[in-house]
């Protein structure tokens, strides 16, 4: 592996053929994996808080960093490195640290890097939980904020201070599924000193690559498309050798964000499948987009995929492909949003995203709720707006749901 070992974090090497990198969806299957002496043919989940050593010296070692093997399931477990090494894998990073949810990898990637004093400007569009952590939790400990219109580059220039030390966005957006140019955006952070952390969930590493673009750290809820079933929380973050060491790492250990073996274990088998996954939830959500679109009491269809999105022409050079998400303004605002997923029969009310099951949420009531009707506006989110997630179901029938549930609207 890239990173270099660490106190109860050992090297886990891959096979000798295995020098070059994979490609993603063997990646997904095979990178990271270390068996145990009875040569498991599925990953081992190793289900123990602690470990034990063989002798008084070899504990010491082992706490001197002398000895790369693990202390504790709080620092490092044999299982939940086998996910992070897959992740890193998959997403051409130096190092990772699971954690157990998509949140505790937010909170924790910026807490680590800030300090009282230190300035942090954010993209409007944000799922809400990441403004209450920017604004409420880093606020209450002297880290100011600005946020911005991510798509205006002039925008992120103009609230550069002396203190910037970090810019956070996601793209796409959630919920309105704008398309930030991460690259450009880079730029602007780093000649300004500061680092730029994306949140990558409603892309998934199969669709963008934020550390290629310029990104210095890449998030993900792995509760999301990594799982895909809606059976377990986790998260990860991903950077450098170089950051995690200096920045995460003591962090990490001390304040205990990490995920259970367990999780990390349904996460393994959740990439397994993901190119299948995704690639059929996106070829899904692309005819749902164009199917509403056709429909008179939709006023507007949000879909990366689409000739008509209005960041086209940044996703045809940083995305791989549209998205598993579809956003749309139903006319008649609340209670046509209402009626419609009221009326749906396949297609579940959840807030959740990124699942086997096709998911719709209104955001104004639900995911964006805590955001002022001031905020929710500046967002671009509107009475009218749901947030369809599609899933793996047979798409004429998720059509047919969507037309009845039309009628019905």
């Amino acid at each position: 592996m890239d990173a270099s070992p660490e106190v109860g974090r050992p090297e886990v090497s891959m096979s000798d053929s295995a020098k070059k990198p994979f490609r993603p969806a063997t990646a997904m299957i095979h990178a990271g994996t270390v068996r145990s002496g009875f040569g498991e043919t599925s990953e081992a989940i190793f289900l123990t808080q602690g470990f034990v050593y063989p002798s008084a010296e070899a504990a010491e070692a082992r706490f001197n960093g002398e000895d790369p093997g693990f202390i504790y399931s709080r620092y490092a477990n044999p299982t939940t490195r086998m996910f992070e090494e897959r992740m890193m894998e998959l997403e051409g990073a130096g190092d990772a640290r699971a954690t157990a949810s998509g949140m505790a990898a937010v909170a924790a990637a910026l807490q680590c890097s800030l300090k009282a004093g230190d300035h942090v400007v954010a993209a409007r569009a944000l799922f809400g939980s990441c403004t209450y952590i920017i604004q409420t939790v880093l606020g209450r400990a002297g880290v100011e904020s600005t946020f911005v219109d991510g798509r205006n580059l002039e925008e992120w220039q103009a609230a550069v201070r002396p203190e910037t030390k970090l810019f956070f966005l996601e793209s796409p957006t959630n919920p309105t599924l704008e398309v930030i140019d991460i690259a450009a955006v880079a730029d602007i952070a780093h000649a300004a000193g500061a680092i730029l952390v994306v949140d990558n969930v409603f892309a998934t590493p199969l669709l963008q690559k934020p550390l290629e673009l310029g990104a210095d750290v890449v998030i993900y809820s792995a509760t999301k498309h990594i799982d895909g079933q809606g059976r377990c929380l986790g998260g990860v973050i991903l950077s450098s050798a170089e950051w995690i060491k200096e920045n995460l790492h003591d962090y990490f250990r001390h304040t205990g964000p990490s995920l259970s073996p367990f999780n990390a274990w349904v996460l393994l088998k959740g990439l397994e499948t993901l190119p299948l996954r995704v690639r059929q939830q996106m070829d899904n959500a692309a005819r749902i987009a164009d199917f509403l679109a056709g429909s008179d009491k939709v006023a507007r269809v949000i879909y990366p995929g689409r000739a008509d999105h209005p960041d086209a022409e940044i996703i045809k050079r940083q995305m791989k492909g549209g998205s598993t998400l579809v956003g749309f303004d139903m006319k008649g605002g609340k209670e046509a949003a209402f009626r419609l997923c009221n009326a749906l029969r396949i297609v579940s009310i959840s807030n959740n995203l990124g699942d086997s099951k096709s998911l719709i949420t209104h955001p104004a009531t639900t995911t964006h709720k805590s955001l002022s009707p001031e905020a929710q506006v500046a967002a671009g989110i509107g009475p009218g707006l749901l947030r369809f997630s599609a899933g793996i179901e047979d798409v004429d029938d998720l059509i047919e749901d969507f037309q009845a549930a039309l009628d019905a609207a």
